[in-house]
């Protein structure tokens, strides 16, 4: 080979591809959610930019849940295949955090097995919602949690969670999604396995939810329901009904999306 001959690529080894799996954590505030959507920005657009820079390859997302617009995240999982030979993780990670930080931070970046799914694989996802529960706002925590000024009955918000256990069809609390030609509805069956009302610090309450997946708008439904109940507009034993209702219409405003933060995903 003579100096200005170009070594010829292996096609084998240009064919090896390697998935890669990466924990994120976002500010949604500036996004229109998680999805890449032509024209606006988002989280998964943001991230396909600066991977596909990095790779120098085309690159395919999948997340474990989308969020809307304004949700966070701390614990949200992707995964994608990169080419094994261009992978170099330390420096995937560090020049994405360079592109998309602060608003995007990679906490994590691991290989993992050829048939792991950051959606499919994942067993539950743990939802965190914030509420700011005192007579006036506060400028710090506008983009992380709702100010409802008028006082709350926690202890009712309590019992009002209990319905909430268990597999239900959650018709009541979701956005249908849109039919698929030659596909009958999609189900809304979703398996909460824990929902609670915390005391996080003062004036401040934190609502939890785990569940294997979680429909359009459900989380926020449920918090605006369950605040609801809070002001004593709705009570804690009605919940079951409207559950068993499966009619939206019933169901008050969803709570707004700044409060709401993806926390984890269990495998």
């Amino acid at each position: 080979m003579t100096l200005f001959e170009v070594e010829p690529v292996n096609p084998r080894l240009e064919a090896e591809m390697t998935r890669v799996k990466l924990v994120v954590a976002y500010d949604g505030a500036g996004f229109r959610g998680f999805w890449p959507n032509a024209g606006v920005a988002t989280v998964g657009g943001a991230l396909i930019v600066a991977l596909e820079q990095v790779l120098s390859t085309p690159i395919t997302l999948t997340c474990a849940g989308r969020t809307d617009a304004g949700v966070h995240a701390w614990g949200q999982v992707v995964t994608f295949d990169a080419p094994s030979h261009r992978l170099d993780l330390d420096r995937l990670q560090a020049s994405i955090n360079t592109q998309c930080g602060p608003a995007v931070v990679v906490r994590e970046a691991s290989i993992v097995e050829p048939q792991f799914d950051a959606r499919t694989s994942a067993t539950s996802r743990t939802y965190r919602y914030m509420v700011l529960n005192r007579p006036y706002p506060d400028p710090f925590l506008r983009f992380t949690s709702w100010h409802v000024a008028e006082p709350l009955d926690l202890r009712a918000m309590v019992l009002a969670c209990d319905p909430l256990i268990g597999s239900h069809d959650f018709s009541s609390f979701c956005r249908r999604p849109k039919p698929v030609e030659g596909q009958g509805p999609a189900s809304l069956i979703r398996r909460v396995e824990d929902a609670r009302w915390v005391e996080a610090d003062d004036d401040l309450l934190r609502f939890e939810i785990t569940a294997n997946a979680f429909c359009h708008q459900m989380v926020r439904s449920i918090v605006g329901l369950l605040v609801d109940v809070g002001r004593g507009r709705s009570r804690a034993g009605d919940v079951l009904g409207l559950i068993r209702a499966q009619d939206r219409t019933n169901i008050p405003t969803p709570a707004p999306p700044q409060g709401l933060c993806l926390w984890s995903v269990a495998y």
